[in-house]
């Protein structure tokens, strides 16, 4: 079982098949949808989802553990980038490009959704937020900027060079 921890004790836990869903229907919306350098260290934080490459049961992240930013305005544009990809993924967007159809990406989605709506990221120094003990968020320079030309979505470069679908086979 991988897990997705939110704020107040929340969390998504879902089995190796629905976090492999999860993850490919994010990497759709993200890709479409990242500008800004936080976009991106995001995007390289769902391709360290990839179970095919960290291994199966042993992803997910909590969203205390992120670096938000410094500032009111950075962390409210990073949470709201993240309700986009959330939003965007839920219109089903490129889910027809799927080899599957993906069964209970709907509520995942929502549930997520709905922790990321409900949760504080907090000021810098704050003890609950990553800003104070370190951040799972990948730095700049890791940052998820490359795209798989085949599947048309944001790889794991630097980490490794494929994306979640060409680890998959897909």
């Amino acid at each position: 079982m991988n897990m997705f921890e939110g704020g107040d004790g929340r969390f998504l836990e879902m089995t190796n098949g629905g976090t492999a869903v999860f993850v490919d229907v994010l990497m759709l919306a993200v890709s479409e949808l990242a500008r800004e350098p936080w976009d991106f260290r995001f995007a390289a934080l769902l391709t360290l989802q990839d179970q095919n490459v960290m291994g199966r049961g042993v992803v997910g992240f909590g969203l205390a553990e992120l670096d938000w930013g410094d500032t009111p305005q950075e962390r409210a544009a990073a949470k709201g980038f993240l309700l986009s990809v959330l939003d965007l993924a839920l219109s089903r967007h490129r889910w027809e490009e799927l080899t599957y159809e993906p069964p209970r990406a709907e509520g995942y989605l929502l549930t997520y959704r709905s922790m990321v709506a409900d949760f504080d990221p907090g000021e810098p120094g704050d003890p609950t937020t990553a800003q104070a003990g370190g951040s799972v968020l990948p730095g700049p320079h890791e940052a998820a900027t490359a795209s798989c030309v085949r599947h048309r979505v944001l790889d794991a470069r630097p980490f490794w060079e494929a994306c979640v679908f060409c680890t998959a086979g897909v």
